[in-house]
C-alpha cells in the first residue's frame, strides 16, 4: 500500500530542481522512468517514439519546475504531461499509426527447427501463446479510441485509481467509468477468440 512518503519525496525533489539541482532530477528521472516509458509504449506501441517522448516529458518537467504546485499528487501531474504529449504525437502521426496497427512483424517464421524433448517443447508452445495472447491484447488496446486507450492503460497498468484518471484525462469520474465500460466491451469483441479458448484472433 502506498503511503505518503513517495509524494513528499517528489515534491521535495521538485523543490530542488527548480534550484536547478541536477542530481535531484536525475534521482527523479529514475524514480517515475520506468512507469513513463512503459505507459507510453502501451500507448504508441513503438520502442523508439516512446523513448522520444519520455526524454520530452522529463524536459517538460525540468522545466516547469520553478512554477510547480503541489496542489495534487505529482504522480497524477506527471501523467497530465504524459498524455498531453503522447496525444500530440498520435495526432501527427495519426494516419501512419493507424496503418501500423495490423502490420506486426511475423517472429523468425524461417528459423531452423531443432529436435528438443517433448516436454521442452510443450513449454515453449506454452510461452508462445502466451506471447501471442499477450501482442494481441497490446494492439487491441492500441486500436482503441484515444481516450479509451489512454483510460484503460493508466487503470490497467499504473493502476490509477478513477480519480487520479478523471484528473489526468480532464474529465468526470463517471465519464472515466463510461469510457472503461466502453472499452471493455470492444476489448472483448476483439478478444473473443482468446477468451473462448481458441487460441487467436478471428
Amino acid at each position: 500500500m502506498e503511503t505518503d512518503q513517495p509524494l513528499d519525496i517528489d515534491v521535495d525533489l521538485m523543490r530542488r530542481v527548480a534550484h536547478q539541482d541536477d542530481h535531484a532530477f536525475r534521482l527523479l528521472v529514475e524514480r517515475h522512468q520506468n512507469a513513463v516509458y512503459g505507459t507510453i509504449l502501451k500507448m504508441l506501441g513503438d520502442p523508439i517514439e516512446a523513448e522520444d517522448i519520455a526524454q520530452q516529458v522529463f524536459i517538460r518537467v525540468y522545466r516547469a519546475a520553478p512554477q510547480y504546485q503541489p496542489s495534487a499528487q505529482f504522480r497524477t501531474w506527471l501523467f497530465t504531461i504524459v498524455r498531453n504529449l503522447v496525444f500530440n504525437e498520435h495526432r501527427r502521426r495519426s494516419r501512419a499509426w493507424f496503418f501500423s496497427i495490423d502490420q506486426q512483424p511475423e517472429e523468425e517464421s524461417d528459423a531452423p527447427r531443432f529436435e528438443l524433448p517433448d516436454t521442452v517443447t510443450k513449454a515453449a508452445d506454452r510461452d508462445i501463446m502466451d506471447r501471442e495472447m499477450m501482442d494481441s491484447i497490446d494492439r487491441a488496446i492500441r486500436s482503441l479510441p484515444e481516450q479509451q486507450r489512454i483510460a484503460v492503460i493508466l487503470r490497467r497498468y499504473d493502476e490509477f485509481s478513477y480519480e487520479e484518471i478523471a484528473e489526468v484525462m480532464k474529465v468526470s469520474v463517471p465519464s472515466v467509468k463510461s469510457l472503461l465500460f466502453r472499452a471493455r466491451e470492444t476489448l472483448r469483441v476483439k478478444l473473443s477468440s482468446y477468451l473462448h479458448g481458441d487460441g487467436g484472433e478471428e
